[in-house]
């Protein structure tokens, strides 16, 4: 099993929840101080690790077996993220998706760091969250 930190489409009540196969929530929680958070295409959010910024992302820990990590939940990811490690705000590490080395310098993304969190982002949208 590892933990996964979600953050967007997959979290609970998502639309791509199904794809965690009942992996069970762990808890949920905020990452770190350091991130900055983009939205891909407006289908999904993307985490990028910045000691420059005092911003935490909110999002949800899952403990995924392996297989479904690898079967299920990973195949769903856009191009433009993977698979990374980050810090989480009680200082442990977990599995999440990043964005892309390179992505940031395409300038296709949209910087949603101020809202803190994929679910107010789309609330601000007029989406359902």
């Amino acid at each position: 099993m590892a933990h996964m930190f979600l953050n967007g489409q997959a979290m609970e009540g998502g639309p791509f929840h199904h794809h965690l196969q009942g992996a069970p929530l762990v808890h949920k929680t905020r990452t770190a101080p350091g991130y900055r958070f983009f939205s891909i295409r407006e289908t999904c959010p993307g985490l990028l690790p910045d000691a420059s910024v005092d911003t935490a992302v909110g999002g949800e820990v899952y403990d995924v077996p392996m297989d479904v990590l690898r079967d299920e939940l990973l195949p769903t990811e856009p191009a433009e993220l993977e698979f990374g490690i980050i810090k989480l705000e009680d200082g442990s590490a977990c599995f999440s998706m990043i964005l892309r080395r390179g992505e940031l310098e395409r300038g296709l993304h949209k910087e949603i760091t101020e809202f803190g969190g994929w679910r107010a982002y789309l609330t601000a949208l007029g989406r359902d969250a």
